[in-house]
C-alpha cells in the first residue's frame, strides 16, 4: 500500500490536473461616481473570513481602456480569482476576465452585464432608469485628450443612487464623487466572459440608477445564481453582509471547482498527458499488487 501511494503521488505534481484548494483572491471593482472605498464593508467581512482582497482604482475613462487596466491588475495576482463588479464595474469584469483561466467566478452587484455588441447606453435604452435625468455633462482635457465627463447632480444623487443612506452621507458622496467619461457607457462590449465562467448576481429591487428589470434580464440570460434584496443601487454599502454572502458563495464554488487543465499547453495535449499518466500509474500499481500477492502466497510472478 505504501508503494501504491508513492507511485500515485507524482500524477498530481507532474503538471497534470489538480483540484483547487487555495482560497481565491477576491477582486472588487467599483463603478461610476464612486471609488474603491465603497467596498469597505465587504472588504472587512471577507478578510475576517480569511480571504485576500484587492479593490483597485477603476480609471472610469472608457470600457476598453478600463478593462485593459483591470486585466493588468489580474496579471499581478497569483492563483485563482473571483471578480466582483458593481454597476459599471460589471461591464469591466465581463471583459477583463475573458481568456483568463484563473478567473473561477464572476459576481455582479446591481451591475451592467453586456453581451457582445451591447453597451451601457443600449441596455439603458431597452430598460430606462432615472439616471439619464440625474447627470450633468462637463467637458474635460487631459494629456492632449479631451472628452466629456458625467457627474451626478448633487440634489439627485440620494434619490437615484443611494436612497437608503442618510442625507449627511450622500452630501459627502456628492462632493467626493468620481466622474465617469461618456465612453464608459457608449463603447460596445467585444467579449462576454460570463458566457464561459459561472456567475452570481445581486438584484437591487429599489435601484433607480440601473433598472431592476434590466438586472433581472441580465442575470436570467447568463444563467446566474441570483438573489434579490430590498436595496438602492449601492447595495455593497447599505447591505454589505448580503453582498459578502453572495461573494462567499462564488468563492466557495471556486474552491471546490472541478480539476482544471494546466495553465500551458493545448487541452488535447493535457488530456492525453493525463490519460497516459493515469495508465502508467495504474500499471505500476497493478504490478506492485501482483508482487505483494506473489510473495504472500508463494506464487511466482511473470
Amino acid at each position: 500500500m505504501a508503494l501504491c501511494a508513492t507511485v500515485a503521488a507524482p500524477a498530481a505534481a507532474d503538471g497534470g490536473t489538480t483540484t483547487t484548494t487555495a482560497k481565491p483572491t477576491i477582486v472588487l471593482v467599483h463603478g461610476a461616481f464612486a471609488d474603491a472605498s465603497s467596498w469597505n464593508g465587504v472588504v472587512e467581512r471577507l478578510e475576517r473570513r480569511g480571504y485576500s482582497v484587492i479593490a483597485p482604482a477603476n480609471p472610469l475613462r472608457g470600457l476598453y481602456s478600463d478593462s485593459t487596466y483591470i486585466a493588468s491588475v489580474l496579471d499581478s495576482i497569483k492563483g485563482p480569482l473571483v471578480l466582483v463588479g458593481h454597476s459599471y464595474g460589471g461591464a469591466l469584469i465581463s471583459s477583463a476576465a475573458a481568456g483568463n483561466g484563473r478567473v473561477k467566478s464572476l459576481v455582479y452587484v446591481s451591475a451592467l452585464m453586456p453581451d457582445v455588441g451591447e453597451s451601457g447606453m443600449s441596455l439603458a435604452t431597452r430598460f430606462p432608469s432615472e439616471l439619464g435625468t440625474a447627470t450633468k455633462s462637463v467637458p474635460y482635457r487631459a494629456g492632449g485628450v479631451s472628452g466629456t465627463d458625467l457627474y451626478l447632480k448633487p440634489d439627485r444623487l440620494r434619490p437615484v443612487f443611494a436612497a437608503d443612506l442618510p442625507e449627511s452621507t450622500t452630501r459627502v458622496m456628492a462632493v467626493t464623487q468620481r466622474p465617469v467619461a461618456t465612453t464608459a457607457f457608449s463603447e460596445k462590449a467585444k467579449v462576454a466572459a460570463w458566457k464561459h465562467i459561472p456567475s452570481w448576481f445581486l438584484v437591487a429591487e429599489q435601484d433607480r440608477t440601473i433598472n431592476p428589470d434590466q438586472e433581472r434580464f441580465e442575470a436570467k440570460r447568463a444563467g446566474s445564481h441570483t438573489v434579490e434584496i430590498d436595496s438602492s443601487h449601492v447595495a455593497m454599502i447599505t447591505h454589505p453582509e448580503a453582498v459578502t454572502d453572495l461573494v462567499l458563495q462564488a468563492a466557495t464554488a471556486a474552491e471546490s471547482a472541478r480539476p482544471g487543465l494546466p495553465a500551458t499547453g493545448s487541452p488535447h495535449a493535457a488530456r492525453t498527458k493525463t490519460a497516459l499518466t493515469g495508465i502508467a500509474a495504474a500499471s505500476l500499481i497493478a504490478g506492485a499488487g501482483a508482487v505483494l500477492l506473489g510473495r504472500r502466497w508463494g506464487r511466482p510472478t511473470s
